[in-house]
C-alpha cells in the first residue's frame, strides 16, 4: 500500500491529540520535523515526497517536513509537534523510508 499525505497528516493529528490529552500543552517553545534523505532533491523519490507534503531540506540531499501542531490552545508546544514528528517518521518506516525526526526548542 502507497502511504498517502492524508495518512501523514492523520498520524500527526491522532499523536498530537493523544499528547494533548495525557500531557496538556507544555509550554515549552520549539519546532519539530521529519527527514528523509533521498540520492537527489529533484528524483522521482524526492518527488513522491513533495506529494506528501515535504519540501527541500537546506542539508544537501535531504528532503523535510516541518511539523505543525495541530491541536491544543496557542500552537507553540515543541513537545506536542515531537509527538506528531515521531508518529509520522514510525508511519513512514513501516512504509519501508529511511526517516530521522529532529527538533529545536525557539
Amino acid at each position: 500500500m502507497e502511504l498517502t499525505k492524508l495518512q501523514i497528516t492523520e498520524a500527526n493529528l491522532i499523536a498530537q491529540q493523544d499528547f494533548f490529552e495525557k500531557h496538556g500543552e507544555p509550554m515549552y517553545c520549539g519546532f519539530a520535523w521529519v527527514d528523509v534523505p533521498v540520492t537527489r532533491t529533484n528524483s522521482k523519490e524526492a518527488k513522491k515526497l513533495m506529494e506528501l507534503g515535504f519540501t527541500k531540506s537546506w542539508k544537501p540531499k535531504t528532503m523535510q517536513l516541518w511539523i505543525s501542531q495541530k491541536t491544543g490552545n496557542f500552537g507553540q508546544s515543541m513537545d506536542m509537534k515531537l509527538a506528531g514528528a515521531e508518529a509520522v517518521a514510525n508511519l513512514m518506516l513501516k512504509n519501508g523510508w529511511d526517516v530521522t525526526v529532529g527538533s529545536r526548542p525557539d
